[in-house]
């Protein structure tokens, strides 16, 4: 598969008096993919995002992001180009009075004719199913909503990559579950690279593929389905299960023959229901 990132030697610390937050860190992200970077709060990873937009440089190591190193400074804007970024609390992204005011706002800094700006607004906006909300204040609308018109704001710029800066963190179940859609639908269909960073399981169960840090290092990798088979190094290092998860070892400890593959409850139901209907 394409590589769009690459990630070798990756070491970062704040000041010289301070340990370092990243350590050797390595790893490649492919085009197209959706990578889960998940750890407990303190673990590196938000550090490790910032490396891979540039907004700060590894003083070991290099980042390249589709085939330039974040270290070239003649280069960073054109990463920048590529990358998009989605923080936790959508109300800090807004700038404009409207929503289409804000999606807007990027493309106008990028220099974007007025003619692809409204082709750009609009599809954005419709991508994220808020276009029936151009018009509106963004500080009227739900969490979710605030946060699809970030990503619109995002999708306009027409960038490789976004990366999601645990940015379900603030919201509900539902805000929640509608942002995971959002994004895969444009993972699938727009063959959008994602890079979650998240401590939500919940949601990293998700993706194509999970980074697993602890202490500033990268101490797993694999696809959901293979990490969440064994479950005691994720609940060693402080992360909470996904429900289904919960409730499949809590089956299987009382003696219910069920496998170690479901992820979602309905994979879980389903798996009863089976099992269920064959005694």
């Amino acid at each position: 598969m394409e590589k769009i990132i690459e990630v070798s030697d990756l070491s970062y610390r704040y000041s010289e008096e301070q340990p370092y937050v990243l350590k050797n860190i390595n790893f490649t992200v492919n085009k197209g993919e959706w990578l889960s970077i998940v750890g407990h709060n303190g673990s590196g990873k938000s550090t490790l995002a910032k490396c891979l937009n540039g907004l700060i440089l590894p003083q070991r190591g290099t980042v390249n992001v589709g085939g330039f190193m974040t270290s070239d400074e003649e280069k960073i804007w054109e990463i920048r180009r590529l990358v998009g970024m989605v923080f936790q609390n959508p109300d800090n992204q807004f700038v404009g009075a409207t929503v289409q005011d804000d999606v807007a706002f990027g493309m106008e800094n990028h220099g974007l004719s007025r003619e692809i700006m409204a082709e750009r607004l609009s599809e954005a906006l419709r991508l994220v199913r808020m276009d029936q909300f151009a018009k509106s204040e963004p500080h009227r609308l739900s969490g979710g909503q605030k946060q699809r018109v970030a990503i619109a704001g995002i999708v306009a710029l027409q960038p490789l990559i976004i990366i999601m800066d645990e940015s379900t963190s603030m919201l509900d179940p539902e805000g929640r579950k509608e942002i995971i859609q959002t994004v895969r639908a444009l993972n699938r269909d727009r063959h959008l690279t994602v890079i979650s960073i998240t401590h939500d399981l919940e949601e990293a169960i998700h993706s194509d593929r999970l980074l697993v840090m602890n202490d500033g290092e990268l101490i797993r990798e694999g696809k959901p389905h293979d990490l969440f088979k064994s479950t005691a190094l994720l609940r060693k290092i402080g992360l909470d299960l996904p429900f289904a998860i919960k409730m499949r070892n809590v089956l299987r400890a009382k003696g219910v023959p069920l496998s170690d593959t479901a992820l979602f409850q309905e994979e879980l139901v389903d798996e009863l229901w089976t099992l269920h209907s064959s005694m």
